[in-house]
């Protein structure tokens, strides 16, 4: 009945990036190319994927997961936020609220473990290169595709009715660009200290457990690559892992950023810098790293174009 009580906020305000009106023209121009260029890399990336059939192996059945997430990440925030730039007043319904916060948590959990998979995959192929396809056949990876979209899902419900039991009393005001967790735990009128430590438990199971089996997938990589006697080889092995390693840095640096600090050290200019850069940033650049570091999409992108090989 108290929490029942506290709770009288039906809306909140969001203050974006910058409350200068001169600044809100240039800043949707920018936002608009990114989510444009979001749509059209990661679109992209999945009609070469499904039309090439020399694309057809795991790998790539993974990045087709990937980018298809990235769309539906960068999609939870950043159409209503393009809306706020012209809006007099930048408001969204507490329902609303919600929804963007389970559906931005839900894809970004599944991003983690989508490239938990990833580094997994790249494993078993240097690894048993001979076997393979037969380690990581179809009916395994939909598996591990299907587990880390339901992951996402199932423990961004946690997540989500762990941050919205909180009172929300008359400040409704967030200093952020969307409904994200930090700034929505710096407002709650009621002691946070309880959702904050599942909060840092939630974390070691959807950041600190994948990240840390990236790097060990990652060492025995190394180790295996090492093993092969051709430099040839070994420039080979470490070129199908490349990519997916520099997504990975650029996606858990940002992440680990804002939601790994303690909330005392939380600065809400510096969090939605960062946010800046996993929810934009980042999906803008992965179609670029993927398709100028792999040859592969290069040629089937030619193809698309309809040029030679060799042009």
């Amino acid at each position: 009945m108290e929490s029942s009580n506290l709770t009288s906020v039906t809306e909140f305000i969001l203050l974006g990036l910058s409350s200068q009106p001169e600044l809100q023209l240039l800043l949707f121009l920018l936002f608009l190319m990114i989510y444009l260029m979001i749509l059209l890399g990661n679109l992209l990336i999945v009609l070469l994927i499904l039309r090439d059939s020399s694309l057809h192996t795991p790998m790539y059945f993974f990045l087709t997961n990937l980018s298809s997430i990235e769309v539906c990440f960068t999609s939870c925030v950043l159409p209503q936020m393009l809306v706020h730039f012209f809006a007099e007043r930048k408001s969204i319904s507490y329902s609303c609220c919600v929804i963007q916060f389970y559906t931005y948590q839900a894809f970004g959990i599944a991003e983690c473990f989508i490239l938990s998979v990833m580094a997994y995959d790249r494993f078993v192929a240097i690894r048993d290169p001979l076997r393979y396809l037969i380690s990581m056949n179809w009916g395994v990876c939909r598996r591990l595709a299907t587990g880390s979209w339901l992951g996402g899902f199932m423990l961004s419900t946690v997540n989500t009715l762990v941050t919205f039991q909180l009172a929300f009393c008359q400040d409704n005001v967030i200093n952020h660009f969307f409904c994200e967790m930090p700034a929505l735990l710096h407002l709650s009128c009621t002691d946070s200290r309880q959702a904050e430590l599942v909060v840092q438990v939630f974390c070691i199971f959807t950041g600190i457990f994948p990240i840390t089996f990236i790097i060990l997938s990652y060492a025995h990589i190394i180790i295996a690559v090492l093993r092969i006697r051709s430099a040839h080889g070994r420039r080979k092995a470490f070129s199908t892992c490349s990519s997916h390693l520099l997504v990975v840095t650029l996606f858990y640096g940002t992440g680990t950023f804002v939601y790994m600090k303690p909330q005392s050290l939380s600065s809400p200019e510096y969090n939605k810098i960062a946010s800046m850069f996993y929810v934009a940033f980042t999906p803008t650049l992965n179609p670029v790293i993927y398709s100028l570091r792999n040859n592969e999409v290069k040629m089937a992108l030619r193809k698309l174009l309809g040029k030679p090989e060799g042009a």
